[in-house]
């Protein structure tokens, strides 16, 4: 289901098609395509009456041809091995690609909900992290601004206590909303906040070219760990990428255990390599 707003950070629908819009709320319809079969209703019971159609149309059964499978799977291999050296990384300051990839190697995918946030985390977890069902990975894309991650995990925790609920941000990030992180403290809401500090927004290192050599505007500061601890919650500084693993286990623990919220605070490099990234 989707409103299908028209928005500066989404892709358009191109003219020509034919469009089928599934909404739970009437007045999206129409309200920026001409749509050709409204549906209105929730997206799960959509899905399921869409599915009992196609099968009555087309019968239940399944093409035994894994050959698009096959495909996928030696396409992604590929593409996977041309990353490996950085996703096992042991250079300092640290890859954020390898605490993603450690942490999704720590805390199985299946026991988590997991979001991103704005600028380099979200485009850093997006071809990597392989999450495991509905509701287990909030995907917001563009359609947010830099903070969002936090109340999204805050609110997942809430929905599903028995999942470990980790929003990645970076240090650009916790500088617009890091405070709200004594809400989960003060509530007693344990969700695990992953701040990825490199003491710069690396993502606008070509688009803020002459403001920085004037001004310095992409520098950032600060000890967050410590911050964490001040507000009351659990908190640890990794610098060593051979802790990363331990450090996620140690937050899980103390999520589960004493029911803290933990800020981990990973001191990483000014990344600028991504994968399948493009501006729109």
């Amino acid at each position: 289901g989707t409103s299908f707003t028209k928005h500066g950070m989404c892709m358009n629908i191109p003219p020509g098609k034919t469009v089928i819009h599934a909404t739970n709320d009437a007045s999206d319809i129409n309200k920026d395509y001409n749509v050709d079969f409204p549906i209105v209703g929730d997206a799960k019971l959509v899905l399921r009456q869409m599915i009992e159609a196609c099968r009555a149309i087309a019968g239940d059964s399944r093409k035994d041809d894994q050959s698009t499978a096959k495909e996928v799977q030696s396409e992604r291999e590929g593409w996977l091995s041309q990353w490996r050296a950085k996703l096992s990384d042991n250079s300092t300051p640290m890859t954020p690609y390898r605490v993603i990839w450690d942490f999704m190697h720590t805390i199985p995918p299946e026991d988590a909900i997991v979001t991103h946030d704005s600028g380099s985390p979200r485009d850093q977890i997006t071809p990597f992290y392989r999450s495991n069902g509905p509701r287990t990975y909030l995907g917001w894309g563009k359609s947010h601004g830099l903070g969002t991650g936090l109340g999204l995990t805050i609110g997942a925790k809430l929905a599903a206590p028995e999942k470990v609920c980790v929003n990645f941000m970076g240090d650009a990030a916790f500088g617009m909303v890091g405070l709200d992180f004594e809400t989960a403290v003060r509530s007693g809401i344990p969700i695990i906040t992953v701040v990825l500090n490199n003491s710069t927004m690396a993502i606008e290192t070509q688009s803020m070219t002459d403001s920085h050599g004037l001004y310095g505007t992409r520098d950032l500061g600060g000890n967050y760990a410590d911050l964490g601890k001040a507000m009351g919650g659990y908190a640890e500084r990794v610098e060593d990428p051979s802790q990363i693993s331990a450090a996620f286990a140690r937050a899980r623990k103390v999520t589960e255990e004493e029911g803290k919220a933990v800020l981990l605070e990973f001191i990483t490099n000014e990344e600028t390599e991504f994968s399948h990234r493009r501006a729109f």
